[in-house]
């Protein structure tokens, strides 16, 4: 067992300067931090100590974030820094046999909670990277594609009316109204870089490739078709129309914009929807 000096706060550093020399990256680092300062915090609240932790801990844990529903894929995420955290302890018996709640793939589409966005797009603000914020922050307002987005040129990009000109693969064009927040960071970025005809460009000022954008979400364990979800279900969830819908995300079949009203309808609302039809009142 590993020999645990103070605090739990202290074993986390401890435990992230172990990280460092197992080669980790600094947002693999600054992610597993911010994971086990939450984990440590509910501990806390339950009468206990990160240090002291036993199988029964962290079952619990997982259970309080399905509860606070959580996706089958976040509860994984943090289930995995549990686990490397555990295995630096020399302890890996206390995540055996946690059982975790699996999603049905084949009837759910996979998004990001609104809590789950803020951690996300905090993350990738503290690495402190100009076009990689950005980037995120493009595919998630405004729901394109890798390939479009990797087709951006500066003549697409209209900051007096706020929109970005989409162009996809079949050659069609769209409009998309930009966020304030995304303007600010977009703005931000090509500033600095003033690039010449491609917006997103690599350090050798080349056109970035779909490669190169999703190894670099990969770093903050998401991708782009994850946030195209969100995008859509996000506006579905607000009141936005599926011919609305369908036309930010240019889906060419509305029945793929579907989906996403299905994966969010209540069991009540179908009860509710019986009643208002066929009561007596009616």
């Amino acid at each position: 067992m590993v020999l645990l000096q103070g605090s739990s706060s202290t074993t986390i550093d401890q435990f992230l300067t172990w990280l460092e020399h197992e080669g980790k990256s600094s947002n693999t680092i600054s992610t597993y931090q911010q994971e086990l300062k939450k984990y440590e915090k509910w501990l806390q609240d339950h009468n206990q100590e990160l240090v002291d932790i036993n199988q029964k801990h962290v079952q619990k844990y997982i259970v309080f974030l399905e509860q606070k529903g959580k996706s089958p894929i976040t509860t994984d995420k943090v289930f995995g820094v549990i686990r490397t955290f555990a295995k630096y302890l020399k302890r890996p018996d206390i995540t055996f046999d946690i059982k975790i709640k699996q999603g049905n793939k084949k009837d759910e589409i996979e998004t990001l909670s609104k809590e789950d966005c803020e951690e996300l797009l905090s993350e990738v603000r503290e690495s402190e990277n100009e076009r990689n914020i950005a980037i995120v922050y493009m595919l998630l307002h405004t729901g394109i594609r890798v390939s479009e987005l990797c087709a951006l040129n500066i003549s697409d990009i209209d900051f007096r009316t706020k929109q970005v000109n989409v162009l996809d693969t079949h050659g069609d064009r769209r409009i998309i109204p930009m966020s304030e927040e995304l303007i600010e960071y977009l703005s931000f970025y090509m500033g600095a870089i003033q690039p010449k005809e491609a917006v997103f460009v690599s350090r050798n000022n080349e056109r970035l490739t779909e490669r190169s954008v999703q190894y670099m979400l990969k770093k903050f364990h998401i991708n782009a078709q994850k946030l195209r979800h969100t995008f859509c279900q996000h506006l579905i969830d607000q009141g936005a129309s599926l011919e609305v819908v369908s036309k930010l995300a240019g889906h060419r079949d509305i029945n793929v914009t579907k989906r996403y009203a299905k994966s969010r309808v209540p069991e009540t609302e179908f009860e509710n929807a019986i009643r208002r039809t066929f009561s007596k009142d009616s």
